[in-house]
């Protein structure tokens, strides 16, 4: 059995000091790829330093809508060149979106959209945070004709938002919130949904699951949210890892034995 971790930011400092360690656990739970999608153009040189494809670890180029204060029209310049330069570990665009919990969605727009652009530009997917702004999330991607793969990572809407998503080809992140006995709408709209539209991931360090002190998640207790992920679904862990291993690599362009080696 084999997992992947689609969105885990294993590149943040709060992994400086143990990244090793962390990463032979992590390893040792049978989590053999994970994705760092890029929050920052100040981090992007270290996303790619800290990739490497032979050994599962893949990276996206992106800004976070909490930081787009820290940049301008250049850095987006900078992150086309970037994305076309097609480099081995780098599998897509993002982290991008929308936050109506921070910030100004009046804000966020123009550059959600501008990243979305570069995404199509070069067949790339898109890893999209969508924090209280899913209709406004869809309704971008619907006016820029979105037609390619995006992960909404974290998701935590309704049922409907989350097939209106699947309708427009968004895969659905399921992560460390269905761990949480208050999180019953998620965990039922996740345990509805089709098995072929669902990722795994942490977001660690945050978005830590039950019994994880919050900003202490890592990437080795994926097998953790995974197991809440088969009860809730009812399904044979050994059929479901399979699939969401086949729904990650579809999401991110590579066969699943590259994507996540043993």
């Amino acid at each position: 059995m084999r997992l992947f971790d689609a969105h885990c930011h294993f590149d943040f400092p709060e992994f400086d000091e143990c990244r090793k360690q962390v990463l032979t656990r992590t390893r040792a739970a049978g989590v053999t790829g994970l994705v760092m999608p890029g929050v920052r153009q100040a981090d992007w040189g270290r996303l790619a330093a800290l990739s490497s494809p032979d050994d599962g670890l893949w990276y996206c180029l992106g800004i976070h809508p909490w930081f787009i204060g820290e940049h301008d029209a250049a850095d987006l310049d900078a992150l086309e060149v970037a994305v076309e330069r097609k480099a081995p570990g780098c599998l897509g665009v993002g982290e991008c979106g929308l936050d109506a919990l921070r910030g100004s969605i009046t804000e966020q727009l123009p550059w959600f959209a501008a990243q979305v652009q570069v995404a199509a530009r070069f067949n790339m997917p898109l890893v999209i945070h969508s924090v209280k702004a899913h209709d406004q999330t869809a309704a971008l991607l619907r006016s820029e004709r979105w037609q390619g793969c995006a992960l909404i990572h974290g998701f935590s809407g309704s049922y409907q938002q989350a097939c209106r998503f699947i309708e427009l080809g968004c895969y659905i992140g399921v992560g460390g919130v269905i761990t949480h006995d208050r999180a019953k709408k998620t965990q039922d709209v996740i345990a509805r949904l089709p098995s072929d539209v669902l990722v795994l991931e942490t977001d660690a360090p945050d978005m830590a699951p039950a019994g994880v002190a919050k900003g202490r998640n890592s990437p080795e207790y994926l097998p953790d949210i995974f197991a809440q992920l088969a009860n809730l679904r009812g399904e044979s862990r050994d059929w479901l890892a399979e699939v969401l291993l086949e729904n990650a690599g579809k999401l991110y362009g590579r066969a699943p034995d590259v994507l996540a080696p043993t």
